[in-house]
């Protein structure tokens, strides 16, 4: 008989990264999630094709078969902790799959890949394992708690994920180590706080999806400037000049796509289109960066944030000038006279 799932083996799930297609579904089911969790994308223009996208639903449901073989050869039933150690032997023991070691290669974080290389961020197994358990009758639901992203088997009975079996708890077989991380506030999680978590929808995925890929690819795009923050020239407002730092483009473009997907679930995160309006900043699109930083200090909350938004607003105006004048004719953002 295959041995219990052990911590190591299963992934803590901290909010990592997933590649995204040009149309968000954000219905409430559970596989519309690959609808707004894409592929591979060589491009983030580029839309999920039915055959991308069946070849995903294939390597699911050929999991879910696998996992039902493997309750069968076990001549066991069906409850969510048989169906939850069949699904962790079938990926992390039968087909190898891994948490990756290597946080910064994009390819780890899109789902096609990590289907195709079995390697990948913790937050798309999450992904998988909702998935495959919602095929097999155990749906699972999740919510983020501080730092991690937690799940467990939907129970009319919380009480259940908490009874220890063979000095393990359901729920900590699910969610590993950070369950008995004192550090972590999925220690402190009882059957009865569990109830006051908000459960998170397909939205809520997708977005913290998109979140998390906004940083990954910003940290790619800013590798040669270790600590680089996004508002970084902000504080520079005494240099009326171009912010020249060396960034990676095609990565810089990546985050900016996230943002802007993003927006269409947080069209009010006043933070979030500042974070926009700077990556447009960095790829010199001085009116675009001006439009979303705008919008973003009428949201904003924070007045001592709005003056310091609006002084660099000032400056980008004039950065945009003194850019039509260097290039007239194939300046973007040219201006022009009636």
């Amino acid at each position: 008989m295959t041995e219990p799932i052990a911590k190591e083996r299963f992934p803590q799930f901290h909010t990592a990264h997933c590649q995204f297609v040009t149309t968000i579904d954000t219905r409430n089911h559970s596989s519309d999630i690959l609808s707004g969790i894409g592929f591979d994308g060589v491009s983030v223009t580029t839309t999920v094709s039915g055959n991308v996208k069946d070849s995903r639903l294939n390597r699911l449901d050929a999991i879910s078969k696998e996992v039902e073989a493997e309750l069968v050869s076990r001549d066991i039933g069906r409850h969510s902790v048989q169906v939850l150690e069949a699904v962790n032997t079938v990926l992390f023991d039968l087909r190898g799959f891994k948490r990756t070691s290597i946080p910064l290669d994009p390819k780890y974080f899109y789902l096609h890949s990590v289907l195709n290389c079995r390697c990948g961020t913790a937050f798309l197994f999450s992904v998988i394992y909702i998935e495959v358990c919602q095929r097999l009758g155990v749906p699972i639901v999740g919510s983020r708690v501080g730092e991690d992203f937690l799940i467990w088997p939907r129970t009319e009975y919380p009480e259940e994920l908490f009874n220890t079996t063979s000095g393990q708890s359901l729920f900590g077989i699910v969610n590993g180590r950070c369950v008995d991380d004192p550090r972590s506030m999925a220690s402190d999680l009882t059957a009865k706080s569990l109830q006051d978590l908000d459960i998170a929808t397909n939205r809520d995925i997708i977005g913290i999806a998109l979140a998390n890929l906004i940083r990954v690819h910003w940290r790619l795009a800013s590798r040669s400037s270790p600590g680089l923050m996004l508002t970084s020239p902000i504080s520079q407002l005494n240099k009326i000049r171009k912010y020249d730092i060396p960034l990676r483009p095609q990565d810089l473009r990546l985050a900016i796509a996230a943002a802007e997907r993003l927006l269409i679930l947080e069209p009010h995160n006043w933070k979030l289109r500042r974070d926009l309006g700077m990556m447009l900043y960095h790829i010199k699109q001085y009116g675009e960066a001006i439009q979303e930083l705008s919008i973003s200090m009428a949201f904003a909350s924070d007045e001592e944030e709005v003056k310091v938004m609006k002084l660099f607003v000032e400056k980008l105006h004039l950065l945009r000038l003194i850019s039509t004048l260097e290039s007239p004719v194939n300046g973007s953002d040219r201006l022009t006279v009636p």
